[in-house]
């Protein structure tokens, strides 16, 4: 469980385990460990900062915002007590009053940059959706036919080009079905003169999807706030080589795996000290 326990202590800055033991023989130490959902446990300490017991909720119907973000209480019939002996809670220390008494996410940081990257991101994919395919502007010759009837002409070949015929296969007829593209892409204009005549261009697409310079930004500051070394991602001009030793990149990003480790080593201390 080593691989879960250290993810979960990163990710969410704390994580619970309950021991398991045999109440027939308990000198046969710990049997196996139970990793607990975080969003339910509550770490109950008193004014001193002494570690009182644990309070485990009982959700309703699989709802998570059960007590609507208020906390709970501890008179509810809801919250069973856990025994402090029972429980190893793997921690990232802080003493952000906001967290405290449980940890900070190394994550934490960056959550309202991860945000500002994903959006970046869909509006970049929803521009090179709706500007990348080409479209086609229709030049047709209405004449010398009255405004009111160019209108009518220009909409009948518009009908021919939005609609697509299909074979029904529960009714045996031929049917006309919409063709949403072409109507969102395409432009048709009326034109009339001596040298105009009815023809189809095509406009190009976007020709600046490749600029992603905006993206990288939002991508060089979550990586900053991660602690996490630029050399660290592989770039073009940098060989593959470069990331082997991560430690050697950047003395910070180590110390900061130093600092986890030291916090992960506390629990792991706590359940040998008991079993």
């Amino acid at each position: 469980y080593l691989w879960d326990i250290v993810r979960n202590t990163v990710k969410y800055g704390d994580n619970f385990l309950e021991l398991v033991v045999d109440i027939d023989n308990i000198k046969k130490g710990v049997q196996r460990i139970k990793i607990l959902n975080p969003n339910f446990i509550y770490r109950v300490e008193d004014e001193f900062g002494y570690l009182n017991n644990f309070l485990q909720e009982i959700p309703s119907k699989n709802d998570w915002t059960t007590y609507g973000g208020t906390g709970p209480s501890l008179e509810d019939n809801r919250l069973i007590v856990l025994d402090p002996g029972q429980i190893v809670h793997f921690r990232l220390h802080t003493s952000d009053p906001t967290h405290y008494p449980y940890g900070k996410s190394v994550a934490s940081a960056a959550r309202s940059i991860y945000k500002s990257l994903k959006m970046m991101e869909d509006a970049m994919l929803i521009y090179r959706l709706t500007r990348a395919p080409e479209r086609r502007i229709f030049y047709i010759d209405t004449g010398s036919l009255p405004s009111t009837k160019a209108e009518m002409h220009i909409k009948n070949q518009m009908d021919k080009f939005k609609k697509s015929k299909m074979f029904n296969r529960n009714t045996g007829n031929i049917e006309e079905t919409y063709n949403a593209l072409a109507a969102d892409e395409d432009f048709y204009i009326a034109v009339n003169g001596k040298n105009s005549g009815t023809k189809i261009e095509t406009l190009p697409g976007a020709d600046n999807l490749g600029e992603v310079d905006d993206v990288k930004y939002f991508r060089d500051k979550l990586l900053a706030a991660l602690k996490i070394p630029k050399d660290y991602i592989v770039e073009k001009d940098q060989a593959p080589d470069r990331k082997a030793n991560l430690s050697q990149l950047d003395v910070k990003f180590a110390r900061v795996i130093v600092r986890i480790q030291k916090s992960v080593e506390i629990g792991l201390e706590i359940i040998a000290q008991r079993h």
